[in-house]
């Protein structure tokens, strides 16, 4: 089966496809998609992905769309190595924590909705950056105490799972937003061990090709 990962360097949902396919060991192509220069929008990805959104995964039978759908799929056509528990709570807990992140922290940061706090709501930079303050720490917050609770060296338990697929690339974006991580050390000691296995760093933003 042929793979290609439509993304962009920085793309957080992107990066979190990146990881799963890096942790299962699975080879794929790159397609990138200038957000910036609204690349996304040009028709043949539109054909593709009609929410004009990163990342989509084109397979030989057809794209999918969506991260969170995406890295289910991964989970139950290459179940090895596992990124969910296999018991039935632990499963639902590492939902939970991947939901924290990819429903209530990272949808209202992201580039179209500050963009659209600059131009429809008049936003400064200083607003701006408050914004993504508040949502970042308050997420972080709640994390912080499931991480303590379940976490054994990653977010959930003592190898990495689809959480920490969502938690590394979130503390991307608050590092490069000056977010403070101090009160977040649990968060911050399981996305360090993640970005540290040798299969995570190349998916790294700064290592894709299109890093600008």
């Amino acid at each position: 089966m042929t793979l290609r990962l439509h993304g962009y360097w920085r793309s957080g949902a992107a990066w979190r496809v990146r990881i799963a396919l890096a942790l299962k060991g699975l080879e794929y192509d790159t397609v990138t998609h200038d957000l910036r220069i609204g690349a996304h929008r040009e028709p043949d990805y539109a054909a593709l992905n009609p929410q004009r959104l990163v990342p989509a995964l084109e397979k030989d039978d057809g794209a999918l769309t969506q991260s969170p759908a995406i890295l289910e799929w991964l989970e139950e056509v290459h179940p090895a190595p596992p990124l969910l528990p296999a018991d039935t709570r632990g499963r639902a807990i590492v939902r939970g924590m991947a939901a924290l992140i990819g429903c209530d922290v990272h949808p209202i940061n992201n580039l179209r909705v500050l963009n659209a706090l600059r131009e429809d709501m008049h936003a400064d930079e200083a607003a701006v950056s408050g914004w993504i303050t508040r949502w970042i720490t308050d997420g972080f917050a709640a994390l912080e105490t499931l991480v303590a609770r379940h976490g054994d060296g990653f977010a959930y338990g003592d190898t990495p799972t689809l959480a920490d697929c969502y938690l590394l690339p979130q503390i991307y974006s608050a590092r490069r937003f000056a977010v403070d991580l101090t009160p977040f050390p649990g968060i911050v000691a399981a996305g360090d061990r993640l970005a540290a296995l040798p299969a995570v760093a190349p998916t790294c933003p700064d290592a894709q090709p299109d890093a600008s």
